[in-house]
């Protein structure tokens, strides 16, 4: 499991001199010991994802220089972004405050951190590394219909953060861009980042009977709560991607008004207006608060 967030308070030790928190990937760096822990969740991942993640994250690992011997070059990543969608890949230090962020999404650069996790910490780590960025985020941006929707999330975010309604929005990022499903063929598919780039979540996920799986609904997930410390309780389903585009062309305001002040829901909670996939069993959070 990841604990992955996209914002970090400005003046927090370890700021660039650059003021968009960019630096350089320094490839040169990295040691046999990096490229060998990105080797096993690499190989790991390769093996549980056929047959659970969406068809554009496939393609789109197809056509990315993204493979199990070596960490990634930016450049490489950004050259073949640029020619299918207009992204590209910029390294930044680990999480950037969020008007940072933003700003990088609308302007088509993904921010990716530059450092992998050690060798003990496979399963889980503080803040996304190069692993989750890449290889969880990338695959995707090749999509145009998801490049578009992340370009305009980071013009809403902008916008959010303006209106004081940000956390509310950010709801919608973690519940479609790191941990989303989409329908496909009729069976449930990963596309969020989050899973993807995760071995116990992307089981969990999909097959466990522990989590509730429900239709996407804009307000309903604005004031849904998440877990940033262990698997989700609830899982949100879209019926394609192209969903996520329709979302872009939504004027917010209107609902940011609806939902500004309202009472908010509990990650495991289950309305009598949801729509409702799989009713989990809620077995795998109650046996760990048991423990806690």
């Amino acid at each position: 499991m990841e604990k992955v967030k996209h914002g970090l308070a400005a003046g927090e030790p370890g700021r660039p001199e650059n003021p968009d928190w960019t630096i350089d990937q320094n490839w040169d760096s990295y040691t046999a010991v990096d490229h060998g822990v990105w080797r096993t969740l690499y190989e790991r991942q390769s093996r549980l994802l056929p047959g659970r993640v969406c068809a554009e994250f496939q393609r789109g690992m197809a056509e990315l220089p993204i493979g199990p011997d070596e960490i990634p070059d930016f450049r490489r990543l950004s050259e073949a972004l640029g020619r299918r969608t207009g992204w590209s890949v910029v390294a930044v230090p680990g999480l950037v405050p969020d008007e940072v962020f933003f700003d990088h999404l609308a302007n088509r650069r993904f921010p990716a951190g530059h450092f992998i996790r050690r060798p003990e910490e496979l399963d889980y780590l503080e803040e996304p590394d190069v692993f989750h960025d890449v290889f969880g985020h990338v695959p995707l941006l090749t999509d145009p219909v998801f490049a578009d929707f992340l370009q305009a999330y980071g013009l809403g975010g902008l916008r959010a953060q303006s209106m004081g309604v940000l956390p509310n929005l950010a709801r919608v990022y973690w519940y479609t861009v790191e941990f989303g499903l989409v329908r496909e063929g009729g069976d449930l598919r990963i596309f969020g980042a989050g899973i993807a780039s995760s071995g116990g979540e992307t089981l969990f996920s999909l097959e466990d009977p522990s989590p509730n799986r429900i239709a996407f609904d804009l307000e309903r997930v604005m004031r849904t709560r998440y877990r940033i410390d262990d698997y989700q309780e609830t899982y949100f389903v879209i019926e394609g991607l192209d969903d996520l585009l329709a979302l872009a062309e939504i004027d917010f305001a209107p609902i940011y008004e609806r939902v500004r002040g309202a009472a908010e829901y509990e990650p495991g909670d289950i309305l009598p207006t949801d729509r409702v996939l799989t009713r989990g069993t809620g077995a795998y959070h109650a046996a760990r608060r048991k423990v806690a």
